[in-house]
């Protein structure tokens, strides 16, 4: 059984990957967001924005990999915050940055929500933060 993270910033691709992944290794399939929703482990804030307790979340993903005996993907941006002796393999999702604004303004993010998504890219958070909990990282550019 393997476990593969997928995380980067928003629009980067990360669902797409994650579900041709899902086919080719016949994973079974974990979204961050719908996970963490259906398990209430948030809570939605002012801006309607399902806001995430990355503990909460952990120790119930923790629970799931501990019982699963199938190959695993999950996909969102805050997988990469999962410890790394739970992972086999975590792949960062970039892309450029007038494609990243392209795709967040086809989904009619506001200015503010673009510049902080673009922000996060731009210094590399999830790259930055899945290196510090010492995951095996692949990057995948998915500008094209």
């Amino acid at each position: 059984m393997k476990v593969i993270i997928i995380s980067g910033s928003v629009a980067t691709g990360k669902t797409t990957l994650a579900k041709k992944l899902v086919k080719k290794l016949k994973a079974d399939y974990i979204s961050i967001k719908d996970f963490a929703i259906e398990n209430k482990l948030g809570f939605y804030n002012k801006k309607k924005e399902y806001e995430i307790d990355v503990e909460k979340l952990n120790k119930k993903l923790i629970e799931v990999i501990k019982k699963t005996k199938k190959n695993l993907i999950i996909d969102g941006h805050l997988s990469h915050l999962l410890p790394s002796k739970y992972v086999d393999l975590c792949i960062i999702t970039k892309c450029d940055l007038k494609e990243l604004k392209k795709r967040l303004l086809k989904r009619k993010y506001s200015q503010e929500k673009i510049r902080e998504n673009l922000d996060v890219e731009i210094f590399d958070v999830c790259l930055v933060e899945a290196s510090e909990l010492g995951h095996k990282i692949k990057i995948i550019d998915t500008s094209k």
